[in-house]
């Protein structure tokens, strides 16, 4: 049987991005007007970057059983420019990050635990199914 970790991250998480449409998952008003994180300097240009982002957390919580807001936050973070210091890493905004957590949650895909978020049978069975049709 095919897992997520037997296929390529960009292929799934685009088929799984293209499920989550279809699904109708909400989409903030505030998402592609805001910048993902202090790192970058414009916001997201991708149309379906919601889904996008939404289809990555769901792969995370696929591969790390158990996620939180700074944990995501750490992981979609990026280098920081700073003039004529050295770069460091900063952290992405957790906004966009707890919103598409929230609503995975309301659709069934994550579960609130004591510490985090982990993914339900019905996320399991979504991401399983697209790295099958991904790898075939």
């Amino acid at each position: 049987m095919t897992t997520v970790y037997d296929v390529d991250p960009n292929r799934l998480i685009a088929k799984v991005a293209d499920r989550l449409k279809e699904a109708k998952i909400p989409k903030p008003a505030f998402v592609g007007l805001v910048k993902s994180g202090a790192h970058t300097s414009r916001p997201p240009e991708q149309e379906d970057f919601w889904y996008i982002r939404c289809a990555s957390i769901l792969r995370q919580a696929y591969i790390s059983n158990k996620i939180g807001t700074g944990m995501l936050r750490k992981h979609y973070g990026g280098r920081k420019k700073r003039g004529t210091k050295p770069e460091r890493h900063a952290l992405a905004g957790g906004s966009t990050i707890r919103k598409a957590m929230q609503e995975l949650e309301k659709a069934g895909f994550l579960a609130k635990e004591k510490k985090g978020r982990v993914l339900t049978a019905k996320g399991r069975k979504l991401l399983d199914n697209a790295a099958r049709e991904v790898s075939g």
